[in-house]
């Protein structure tokens, strides 16, 4: 006698609206591995944010069990607990290869799932964005000093850190950000790389484009389940997922530099005499750097999930960082001369 096995249905939500196709496309990619691979036997269905739920509701809806899975980053969730930024964005962190070392191979991933444990959710690591941007301005920057009273869209610890330096942050919601820059509502913005900046519109509303992202250096997203949901899966179909989460880390990575090395060629072929590309000063770095490593020591006191990541990536990052000096940065900084 053959005995029918189960088959499953789920909905998963993301964090983001569909401008940001990068990422709507791993979800996408996720689920239909999930699905060719199960045979059929667990098909999810992907929910751009915003299609039904709003876009920052999908933590509560999956810890609750409306939903069994969302796609989005740990730092919206920091009003949970402030210690979730250290799973996604760390500024001068680790790059995205550094952040999916530690989360695998360091406490990253243990500390992230006794962070969630409470709320019901099970995270796994989803794609990188990779090295981002450090934003779009109406004016040139010269030293620290010109973020002082800057109106400028940026979120998280970034903003606290740029708060603390004088800025005005402005929560401008993503869909918003263009037009308030045309408007002169602020007068700066970050958002992500080139990619998905062209695709929001921005090269036609501000000029200066800064590198590099120090605030963003490696923001990485999350694949989260409800962990009741994800349990009561058979074996064979959790590995399957975990399957598919480790798939996306790496074709999510890989599509994100392709394309923004495409859309950088743009900005400098279709947007040339319109959009400048500028590096931050080292006395700007140097700045941020030393706000930076100030704020993120007060962030890591206020939870013990904070205090925790902190200590664990600090020691990651010494150690690792030994190697990429010899290895990654050298290697770059000898054919810099030799690109174009």
């Amino acid at each position: 006698m053959v005995q029918a096995q189960s088959r499953f249905q789920w909905r998963m939500s993301t964090a983001w609206l569909p401008n940001l196709d990068l990422l709507l496309g791993s979800a996408q990619r996720f689920t239909r591995i999930v699905d060719e691979m199960s045979g059929g036997r667990l098909k999810i269905q992907v929910h751009a944010g915003g299609e039904i739920m709003a876009t920052g509701a999908c933590f509560d809806a999956c810890s609750q069990g409306t939903i069994e899975a969302f796609f989005g980053s740990s730092h919206y969730w920091t009003a949970k607990d402030p210690g979730f930024l250290w799973f996604s964005k760390v500024p001068f962190g680790p790059n995205g290869q550094g952040m999916m070392s530690w989360l695998l191979y360091g406490d990253g991933l243990k500390l992230w799932e006794e962070g969630y444990a409470p709320f019901n959710l099970l995270p796994r690591p989803g794609p990188s964005t990779g090295m981002q941007m450090a934003g779009w301005f109406r004016k040139k920057l010269g030293s620290p000093s010109a973020f002082k009273d800057l109106k400028m869209r940026i979120q998280g610890i970034g903003g606290k850190i740029l708060g603390a330096l004088g800025t005005i942050v402005v929560l401008t919601p993503g869909n918003e950000i263009t037009a308030a820059l045309e408007r002169g509502v602020i007068d700066a913005a970050e958002w992500v790389g080139p990619h998905d900046d062209i695709r929001l519109g921005l090269p036609a509303v501000a000029r200066y484009y800064y590198y590099p992202s120090w605030h963003e250096p490696g923001s990485t997203t999350e694949l989260t389940f409800n962990r009741k949901a994800y349990e009561a899966l058979p074996s064979e179909l959790r590995y399957i997922v975990e399957y598919a989460c480790q798939s996306v880390q790496m074709t999510g990575l890989a599509e994100y530099e392709q394309k923004n090395a495409l859309a950088l060629a743009r900005l400098r072929t279709d947007f040339k005499g319109k959009v400048d590309i500028l590096s931050l000063s080292s006395s700007t770095l140097k700045e941020l750097r030393r706000v930076s490593e100030q704020v993120l020591r007060d962030e890591s006191e206020k939870s013990p999930v904070g205090r925790k990541a902190y200590a664990s990536m600090g020691k990651f990052q010494a150690q690792s960082n030994d190697w990429r000096l010899i290895s990654e940065a050298a290697y770059q900084t000898s054919i810099a001369p030799h690109s174009t």
